[in-house]
């Protein structure tokens, strides 16, 4: 079965063109998320880089030595991205594959139809099938990873000295990482094409005597029955993108549309043509026959359509949720820092700020500390403060306990923190300084978060001096003297500037930072490529509609513009469902960033955001033609007889 597997590929290589390319992208993108995890893994800095603690231990855990690297040697933050470029490489992999292979067992129905007449049952369809699948990842898989292999080198040279990973990291043996790509490719084909093989042992024999490629009117009920469910979890994740979410809101932006995309691409036969007729009223209208004829065959073929539709709303959604997601945590980080400082003048350095016209100034140090759990340890970054200094110049307002008590072997901590951590007033928490010193340090406030301003943990000054005696300010808050304007005393202090400009360095900065990050994590968009191969794929297996249309009379130039139209429908209903999941995704993690906050600024990025669905639609509408044209030059209406 094996070997008729590897001939039925041969002999239809237009039509698994779309799944190699798809899989071979998808691996592409999974081993370069592995073979670069696999560099930051090991990764080993200077011995004076990292601190070595012993975890507390309890509730069933026993206590163990970890090793905490100091933020100029943290790669942790590359880690986490690399890890969500692979979960959403696999994820849209998974669709794209389904779709074209689904496609490509429709395309062939009156085929297997014929292997049935002559006695193939269906359990040996559905094996040549999987056979298919199997001989399309092997070639695919292998493809990518020496791809991603090559790429490497390149991917770590741009990631090096960045914030994700302030450091050099050289590649890795690329064995295990490669090696769990191409066994992920494989596990990914034979996933997406089971559904495929499973309606391939369905087709009956006497589908070998039809001439119209019809599709059954309906879908199955445990299709439906898994859309409802998938869509009702996706609706629940929506309901928890909310302010009481704190960080966790972004993660759960990113990956609900990942689930709404599960839904809808099982529900796609009967959305699409819903849809599809909505969008079709107006085009009907301007192009009467070409509309006509592109409404009916997006409307007839619901299965096919949603195939060619499930690429461009996976990545229309996944990439325009990330984008608008990341722009409006900026915003939010802008008003916070804006709402945070109350100082009108900021000294960025360590320089001392003294003169005739200085009030006071709060030079806070910085410093790290590594925070002992249980089971765990993590490096916080913490400031040495003067609390009566400090409450003017920034906004340390005590949601519970008093700041005025910090004093001594005490800490105050943001409100988000004490929420994860289970942290109240009175408690104690162990700390490790960066000269190796263990401390309890006691809670004595819980303050409003600020991100950009105010660090996790707030130690009293002369703590923070009698173990960092080397740590300097990075930025001074400043406030005049009555009467003294702000304006005129930024000329006289040296690299001071105004609180409001700093503010928006700031939010520059933070979204600066956003860019590299996103560039990683829209890398599964590469697989546009997949809705070039997949649409490339339907057209060229219609040869047979064309000619026969030719022959009834129509001109290329009317084919052509029905294809134009279809392909056009087919992208605008993707895209339309997938802007109404950035929408929704949007609107709920802008009000659950910016709670408590005024006057947030409202930026869309909308040139990131039209460009993806720009692409989707150049490339629907190109590929498709592409095909349409090569097939219309080279076949004659007699070729129908064939």
């Amino acid at each position: 079965m094996f070997y008729l597997s590897r001939q039925t590929v041969s002999r239809h290589r237009s039509l698994y063109a779309g799944s190699f390319v798809a899989l071979a992208v998808g691996v592409f993108l999974l081993g370069l998320a592995a073979t670069a995890t696999a560099a930051t893994i090991a990764y080993r800095g200077p011995a004076a880089s990292a601190i070595t603690v012993t975890t507390l231990g309890g509730d069933d855990a026993a206590p163990r030595q970890i090793r905490v690297p100091f933020s100029d040697a943290d790669v942790s933050g590359l880690q986490v991205v690399l890890n969500m470029v692979g979960a959403i490489s696999g994820f849209i992999t998974i669709f794209v594959i389904a779709s074209t292979f689904a496609f490509a067992v429709a395309s062939r129905r009156q085929e297997i139809g014929l292997l049935r007449l002559i006695g193939a049952t269906p359990r040996q369809i559905r094996r040549m099938v999987l056979g298919e699948a199997l001989v399309v990842a092997l070639a695919a898989s292998l493809t990518g990873a020496v791809a991603a292999q090559l790429a490497t080198p390149l991917l770590l040279a741009k990631a090096s000295y960045t914030e994700l990973a302030p450091v050099k990291l050289e590649p890795a043996s690329p064995w295990l990482p490669l090696a769990i790509a191409v066994s992920a490719g494989l596990l990914v084909a034979m996933l997406g094409a089971r559904s495929a093989a499973r309606r391939a042992g369905r087709v009956g024999p006497i589908d070998a005597l039809r001439e119209a490629a019809l599709e059954p009117p309906r879908i199955g009920a445990v299709r439906i029955i898994f859309g409802l469910l998938f869509m009702g979890g996706a609706i629940t994740m929506l309901s928890l993108i909310r302010p009481s979410s704190g960080d966790g809101a972004v993660p759960l932006a990113m990956f609900t549309p990942m689930v709404m995309v599960i839904a809808l691409t099982l529900l796609a036969p009967l959305v699409v043509p819903v849809v599809g007729r909505l969008w079709a009223l107006p085009l009907v209208a301007w192009t009467r026959v070409s509309g006509r004829l592109a409404r009916s065959n997006v409307v007839a073929a619901p299965r096919r359509s949603a195939s060619l539709a499930a690429p461009i709303l996976a990545i229309s959604a996944v990439a325009g949720s990330m984008v608008l997601s990341l722009s409006f945590a900026a915003d939010s980080a802008g008003a916070t820092i804006r709402d945070a400082v109350r100082a009108p003048i900021v000294v960025t350095g360590g320089a001392p700020v003294a003169g005739p016209g200085v009030k006071a100034v709060d030079a806070a140090l910085p410093l790290q500390m590594v925070r002992i759990d249980r089971d765990d340890a993590e490096l916080e970054d913490v400031e040495g403060i003067d609390p009566a200094v400090a409450s003017q110049t920034r906004d340390l307002t005590a949601l519970s306990g008093d700041v005025r008590q910090l004093t001594g072997n005490t800490v105050a901590i943001g409100k988000e923190m004490s929420g994860f951590e289970g942290y109240k007033v009175g408690d104690e928490i162990p700390l490790v300084f960066v000269d190796r010193t263990p401390v309890k340090l006691r809670v004595v406030a819980i303050v409003k978060d600020a991100f950009g301003v105010n660090a996790s943990l707030l130690i009293p000054l002369d703590l923070a001096r009698k173990h960092a005696p080397k740590a300097e300010p990075e930025r001074q808050f400043v406030l005049p003297a009555d009467g003294v304007d702000p304006a005129s005393l930024v000329k006289q202090l040296p690299n001071a500037q105004l609180a409001a400009d700093w503010e928006a360095d700031q939010a520059d900065g933070v979204r600066k930072g956003n860019q590299f990050g996103l560039i990683l994590l829209l890398g599964p968009a590469g697989l546009y490529s997949a809705i070039a191969n997949t649409l490339l794929m339907g057209s060229l297996q219609r040869r047979h509609e064309f000619v026969t249309s030719r022959l009834l009379g129509a001109t290329p130039a009317q084919i052509r513009r029905m294809v134009l139209w279809e392909s056009s429908l087919v992208g605008a209903v993707a895209l339309s469902l997938g802007t109404a999941i950035t929408v929704t995704v949007g609107i709920l993690i802008r009000h659950a960033m910016n709670a408590g906050l005024a006057d947030v600024p409202f930026t869309v990025p909308w040139g990131v955001l039209l460009g993806i669905g720009g692409l989707c639609l150049i490339l629907a509408v190109g590929s498709a033609l592409a095909p349409t044209t090569y097939i219309l030059r080279r076949s004659q209406p007699s070729a129908v007889m064939e």
